[in-house]
């Protein structure tokens, strides 16, 4: 096949898009998002609860759906950061101790008050005048308890679970606190309304989006209570009627930080939809943004089309030389830990880089080779902070690994991590967790958090977490710091 050659004009005007959904999807994402087989399960109504790492795309399908299920005539409820605060949790409601109430179900009972008050207001301020089937009692209860004075969505979530609260805990009679608290864990305020609420959505949809939860978070006991309860109101209210879908992302450090919710997830594995990202699907992101971002400056992308994902790469990317792989392809997705966000951001730098120093495509190797240093330690240090719950001070261990071999056998990586526990090799801000670390314990960690690959045994490949789930790794002989922090901590990068 004839190379494909591009406009030296594209050069100028060639756009990835943004590394974040909320605001890319006003810039054309719906136009070129991939619609993979996670996204047709979700779509789907088959999987609600969405996990992945920040920055695997969990936000895009979110934005994506929502989008379409508005085209659809869906009512669309959408609740973001802005929405909820850990901090003010924390701050306002009592300790568990403080009287023994278990938290998450009085969390999950205030998070089923609080989406179907949500979804009943959406549907009386949007829908029919509610005068027949069911509306006319919606429309009364909103009117009378959520018109005038209405609270904002997490004043009213506070609310009710400061009802439960002064019950549970207040001076209030046992005989008086168990019927009040059976009324309260009922919602018996609203439960009436609920078949009225089933009538009304055989004409109706209504899909509610909760989203970002990790941001701000603190692993505070309201924290983990906020999200297991959710969890549980989730898997309550999509069992309502086949038009309310209750959608829920989560980032997997989060799920790994609540023992609670893995729990519950174990009665629920149906519902759970991992996001995974293959190298050919990076491979079509990246195409399909390329030929987007022609399109919309006027570009004739007829030849982009025919051409296939592959070449329409290498017509934007040249390959680096001796490189035995896939080209600058495979030399950069090594790069990442196959999330969308990073190849986004590895390749708009190369092309930022190129601007001004050449003047048509391909960018060349030396552009890639100038961005990789800035990209390796923005990614270093975000990764390290996706892990500050969990890990705190997480970048001064992978700090320990700058300037040394980038490939160690068992026995010389399990003697620098006994050093790390032991205190050896001085860290900051570990005190946490670090001491109570095995070597193998400690191994596991840097696997998971991405820093180190594993020899598989079979064909004597080097895998992350991101690349295989389960790995034994007690059965590995030798490791690899990964390729995205090489350039960061000074060592080797060397072609793979």
């Amino acid at each position: 096949m004839a190379k494909l050659s591009l406009s030296p004009k594209i050069l100028d005007v060639l756009d990835f898009g943004t590394p974040s959904a909320e605001r890319d999807i006003a810039r054309g994402l719906g136009s070129y998002f991939v619609e993979s087989p996670t996204y047709q399960r979700v779509r789907s109504g088959a999987k609600t609860i969405l996990m992945g790492n920040r920055g695997a795309g969990k936000s895009a399908i979110f934005k994506v759906l929502a989008a379409r299920e508005r085209a659809a005539g869906s009512h669309v409820i959408e609740l973001s950061p802005e929405d909820y605060s850990y901090e003010l949790l924390s701050s306002t409601m009592e300790a568990e101790h403080a009287g023994s109430w278990a938290k998450t179900g009085a969390y999950a009972a205030a998070w089923k008050y609080l989406i179907y008050v949500l979804v009943m207001k959406a549907l009386a301020r949007k829908g029919m005048r509610l005068t027949k089937g069911g509306g006319r009692e919606i429309h009364r209860y909103i009117r009378h308890n959520h018109g005038a004075h209405q609270l904002g969505t997490l004043s009213l979530l506070v609310s009710y679970l400061k009802r439960l609260e002064a019950i549970k805990i207040g001076p209030i009679e046992a005989g008086v606190r168990t019927r009040e608290l059976d009324r309260l864990y009922k919602l018996e305020e609203i439960h009436n309304l609920l078949p009225a609420l089933r009538r009304v959505l055989d004409g109706q949809r209504v899909v509610v989006f909760v989203d970002e939860l990790d941001r701000g978070w603190d692993s505070s006991e309201d924290a983990k209570a906020f999200v297991s309860g959710l969890f549980q109101a989730c898997v309550s209210i999509n069992g309502l009627h086949r038009n309310l879908r209750v959608y829920v992302s989560l980032r997997q450090e989060l799920y790994d930080d609540i023992p609670a919710l893995y729990e519950d997830a174990q009665k629920h594995r149906d519902l759970l939809e991992r996001i995974y990202w293959s190298e050919e699907s990076l491979l079509e992101l990246i195409a399909k943004r390329i030929r987007y971002s022609a399109r919309e400056k006027g570009f004739d992308v007829e030849a982009l089309e025919k051409a296939g994902d592959r070449a329409c790469w290498s017509a934007v990317f040249a390959a680096p030389p001796g490189r035995a792989r896939d080209g600058s392809f495979g030399y950069m997705v090594d790069r990442t830990l196959y999330r969308p966000r990073e190849l986004i951001q590895f390749c708009s730098e190369a092309l930022a880089q190129a601007r001004g120093r050449v003047s048509r495509l391909p960018v060349p190797y030396s552009a890639i080779e100038r961005s990789e240093y800035g990209y390796s330690t923005e990614r270093t240090k975000d990764i390290a902070a996706e892990y500050r719950s969990q890990y705190p001070g997480l970048l001064s261990v992978f700090e320990v690994f700058r300037g040394r071999p980038h490939t160690f056998d068992r026995e010389e990586l399990e003697l620098l991590c006994l050093e790390l526990a032991v205190g050896d090799v001085p860290t900051h801000g570990t005190e946490s967790w670090l001491p109570l670390c095995d070597t193998h314990d400690l191994i596991e960690v840097l696997w998971r958090a991405g820093l180190l690959t594993a020899q598989a045994a079979r064909d004597g490949r080097f895998v992350g977490s991101h690349q295989a789930q389960h790995v034994n790794l007690a059965a590995a002989r030798r490791f690899r710091v990964h390729d995205m922090f090489r350039a960061s901590l000074g060592l080797a990068a060397g072609l793979s």
